[in-house]
């Protein structure tokens, strides 16, 4: 079930149990209050003590649970925040030291994704061929890299008529609907993620990579902190039918932190000017939210709430790659026309 990151769910109130009835003789030690004693937690009211008003004793099994720590979506905030900071730790350790061990990282990440892909397509009784994805998707981020764009471009559509013969010896049954989920599936990962490959050939490479890396993820961070305050219950979403918790304040918290690093990524890493970084920006605002709902929409299509469970607090590999998919062949192409390679 969605929550919407809006409003917080609402806190239990445990009932008082009442032992035996209240008698009206005088205390002389202390008052008799009629107030219920409410759950530990409550705002403004005590927590009840181990001993009740009604002279009744309380165990430990009788207090409820504390409830976990969540955010206004359901995540477990910290817990999300922690495995984010560990994947972009990996990223700087691999893009700024050896090149490989990044490209390693990518595909590594485009491997799990299919495998969630695939398994999710199961669901509804479509058969996505993984090995031919798998292997050619590898040998166009390979081709795209070490040998350039034609020969990746030739390896894409051997890929393809791969795929066509794979998918034979099963019988006609499905097999228009096999073949269509494989082409997708290999377009959708390996082919949109070979353009990191191409970003990080030039020099400057990594630099270049780190700033589609920034603006993706400052989309993220902006979209959220400015959903749960600004979009409070979800005043105006911007698509319901698709993505119920995204709303237009969200997105408006979005671009700014994107203009933001836009600028100052593109003037101070790659020496570029204001108006590309703003450009720049804006650009990667528009696709990260692209990309994100185009990930909804499959969901929804699917009938499914998650891609995966590999990562807590965020679900799949696929939910951290749905806007960078999308936003690294757009900041690519931009920067390609705007920074001169050396």
């Amino acid at each position: 079930m969605d929550i919407d990151p809006a409003e917080p769910a609402p806190a239990a109130r445990a009932e008082p149990t009442v032992h035996e009835p209240v008698t009206h003789e005088p205390v002389t030690h202390e008052p008799v209050t009629h107030e219920p004693a409410l759950a530990p937690g409550t705002p403004g009211e005590p927590a009840a003590t181990a001993t009740d008003k009604s002279g009744a004793n309380g165990t430990a099994a009788d207090q409820p649970a504390p409830p976990a720590k969540t955010s206004r979506t359901g995540r477990n905030l910290p817990v999300a925040i922690g495995v984010g900071a560990g994947l972009g730790g990996l990223v700087f350790l691999t893009l700024l030291t050896v090149k490989a061990t990044f490209l390693i990282y990518v595909g590594a990440a485009i491997v799990i994704a299919l495998t969630e892909l695939s398994s999710a397509f199961a669901k509804r009784g479509i058969t996505i061929p993984v090995i031919p994805v798998a292997a050619g998707g590898a040998a166009v981020m390979t081709c795209t890299y070490w040998l350039g764009a034609r020969p990746a471009l030739a390896a894409l559509a051997l890929t393809v008529v791969a795929i066509f013969a794979w998918r034979m010896p099963a019988g006609p049954a499905g097999y228009v609907k096999d073949v269509t989920a494989g082409v997708f599936a290999l377009l959708y990962l390996p082919f949109l993620a070979s353009f990191v490959f191409a970003m990080l050939v030039p020099d400057d490479g990594p630099r270049r990579v780190l700033t589609f890396i920034i603006l993706t993820v400052c989309s993220d961070i902006g979209g959220y902190f400015a959903g749960i305050t600004l979009g409070r219950g979800g005043r105006h979403p911007m698509a319901p039918v698709i993505s119920p918790k995204k709303t237009w304040e969200g997105f408006a918290g979005s671009a700014a932190a994107c203009l933001l690093a836009g600028v100052l990524c593109v003037t101070l890493m790659l020496h570029g000017h204001v108006w590309q970084g703003l450009l720049t920006g804006a650009a990667a605002v528009l696709a990260a939210t692209l990309g994100d709902l185009t990930e909804s929409m499959i969901k929804r299509d699917l009938d499914i709430k998650d891609m995966g469970t590999l990562l807590p607090g965020h679900g799949g590999i696929l939910e951290r790659l749905d806007s960078l998919l999308v936003v690294c062949p757009v900041i690519w192409l931009l920067l390609y026309l705007f920074i001169p390679v050396h």
